[in-house]
């Protein structure tokens, strides 16, 4: 228990810059004070004393605004950031080295019995506001980015995103470096590879559209270019008056 205790604070220090004391964790973070409720609400439902595992998880609810039904499990160095609106279903499972952050939903899509949430592998990041829906599982160092929409298994090392949740696949590279530990850690689920197909579209529509624009601008200008050296190689046109007055002289 001590062990767990101490690995919860310093996974604090590691992943939040703000964090500056261990006294500033004990007293002002909610996702600790969240889980150490939890872990005392869990041990009391595994011991089926269920209305007070809920009480005690109630009021951690009431304390945080971070719901997490005592059912739910959860392994070791787990982080939640800000945590406000996070709600954890009974039958989730959280493996070890995972961060969640605020508004975060591992739901249910059932009213069955059995297992109806989720199962985060480990080292798995779920970004703000995300959605984790079903019996589903998130594998190892994968991440699913904020207000995704989750609802089929994410691979390892593979990033989710957009509603419904379209799963980006990480490289072996890459999935062998998230295992040895040497990707770091990707605050709020947003990789710094920039490999979205439907941002790469749109980025391409905007560039087709700009080189397009700067085209038809180079192209005024040379009609208007051509226009000017026209105008000054041809000779005016003779006036009404002209004519007239050729006849008034030669009389």
């Amino acid at each position: 228990m001590l062990s767990h205790f101490r690995e919860d604070i310093a996974c604090i220090f590691e992943r939040d810059p703000a964090a500056r004391t261990v006294w500033e964790v004990l007293t002002c973070y909610p996702g600790f004070h969240a889980l150490r409720l939890h872990r005392i609400a869990h041990a009391l439902w595994r011991w089926r004393l269920r209305w007070l595992a809920r009480l005690v998880s109630h009021l951690g609810r009431f304390l945080t605004g971070i719901e997490i039904h005592p059912g739910a499990t959860i392994g070791r160095r787990f982080f939640i950031d800000h945590g406000m609106g996070v709600v954890i279903g009974e039958t989730a499972e959280i493996g070890d080295d995972c961060t969640l952050y605020h508004g975060v939903t591992l739901g249910g899509t059932s009213w069955n019995k059995g297992k109806r949430h989720p199962t985060l592998r480990n080292g798995v990041v779920i970004g703000a506001g995300a959605k984790v829906l079903g019996p589903i599982v998130i594998h190892e160092h994968a991440k699913v980015g904020s207000n995704a929409v989750v609802v089929k298994d994410v691979p390892p090392g593979a990033t989710a995103v957009g509603i419904p949740a379209r799963i980006i696949e990480a490289g072996a590279e890459q999935v062998r470096e998230a295992h040895a530990g040497k990707l770091g850690f990707s605050a709020y689920a947003v990789s710094p590879r920039d490999d979205d197909p439907v941002a790469q579209a749109i980025r391409g529509l905007t560039d087709h559209g700009a080189d397009l624009e700067k085209r038809l601008n180079e192209a005024a200008a040379r009609i208007a270019g051509l226009e000017r050296a026209l105008a000054e190689r041809t000779p005016p046109e003779p006036s009404s008056d002209e004519p007239r007055l050729r006849r008034v002289g030669e009389k």
